[in-house]
């Protein structure tokens, strides 16, 4: 058995300080980073070749997003409701509410390789433990939206596709374990594709690059870790934070891997021990990806 190479630790690229940052989609047509802080409600764009930051402010929390192909527009996916976001104003045209009267709210999504955003939703329980009463759906181009075919789960994460969209990875992060599926028009049967066993974190987002492997931001590890194809680790990339939630590939050659994380949860003690929590970070990898799909499907 190989032993995975260690990369050296991620580097900082901005100390956002961000409760919950999550969601982060690179843009190749204007050279920026797009996340989103879900506690706090706000969508960020960073463009790394000038250092300008901007801010909007929700009105509830944003959970995950895609880029649109009309320019200008994003498809969000808030706490409650999917929308179109026009950047420019600040409008928002609501599309679909999403699993009215549960204690859920939306949480990961990607756009497939058709241009179709999937995403699920995760448990808010009023009290106690989170239980599998989230789903998975998938909004197409005509703006209809279609509950997938898949298990229930507490916390829907690890969104991502293959490079040649046949296969879909997701996860339910209670469980440890991601999985992965014949992805097309239809779905097949759920298969395991690594099971991090008995761990203090659990798997969070991911994203795929131009090899095909799977790269996994895990949560409570401080690390993301590069799966292949068959379920191998390949590498470790340590962070400086003990909460990365999702990474996403960036740069003008797709070869600079940028993370979310978050301080959501640590306690005071934990964070004088865990002063970069909520930080973006970066890290030239040697490894391209692949860019992101667009949501077909057009704003009004």
């Amino acid at each position: 058995m190989s032993v995975p190479q260690r990369l050296a630790a991620m580097e900082i690229a901005l100390d956002a300080g961000n409760t919950l940052g999550e969601g982060i989609v690179w843009c190749e047509r204007t050279q920026a980073l797009y996340w989103t802080d879900i506690q706090r409600a706000t969508l960020f764009r960073l463009q790394p070749g000038n250092g300008t930051l901007d801010q909007w402010p929700l009105p509830e929390r944003l959970a995950s997003f895609a880029l649109c192909e009309a320019d200008g527009w994003l498809l969000l996916a808030l706490a409650s409701r999917l929308a179109f976001f026009r950047l420019a104003d600040g409008h928002l045209q609501t599309l679909h509410e999403v699993e009215p009267g549960l204690p859920t709210r939306c949480n990961d999504g990607a756009c497939d390789r058709q241009g179709r955003f999937v995403f699920g939703t995760l448990h808010e329980p009023a009290e106690g433990s989170k239980q599998p009463l989230g789903r998975f759906w998938r909004l197409h181009a005509d703006l209809c939206l279609e509950p997938l075919p898949l298990p229930h789960v507490a916390i829907s994460n690890s969104i991502a596709f293959s490079p040649d969209g046949r296969t879909m990875y997701y996860c339910d992060s209670l469980s440890r374990r991601i999985q992965r599926c014949a992805y097309g028009d239809t779905l097949g049967a759920p298969q395991l594709f690594v099971d991090l066993g008995a761990v203090d974190g659990e798997p969070d987002g991911s994203c795929v690059d131009a090899e095909g492997s799977l790269w996994n931001a895990q949560w409570g590890l401080g690390r993301v870790v590069r799966y292949g194809a068959d379920g191998a680790v390949q590498q470790l990339l340590p962070l400086p934070a003990r909460q990365p939630t999702r990474p996403a590939f960036g740069g003008p050659r797709l070869d600079t891997l940028y993370v979310t994380s978050a301080r959501d949860g640590l306690s005071a003690a934990q964070l004088a021990t865990d002063p970069h929590a909520g930080a973006l970070f970066h890290s030239r990898i040697g490894v391209r990806g692949v860019p992101e799909p667009r949501f077909a499907g057009a704003p009004a």
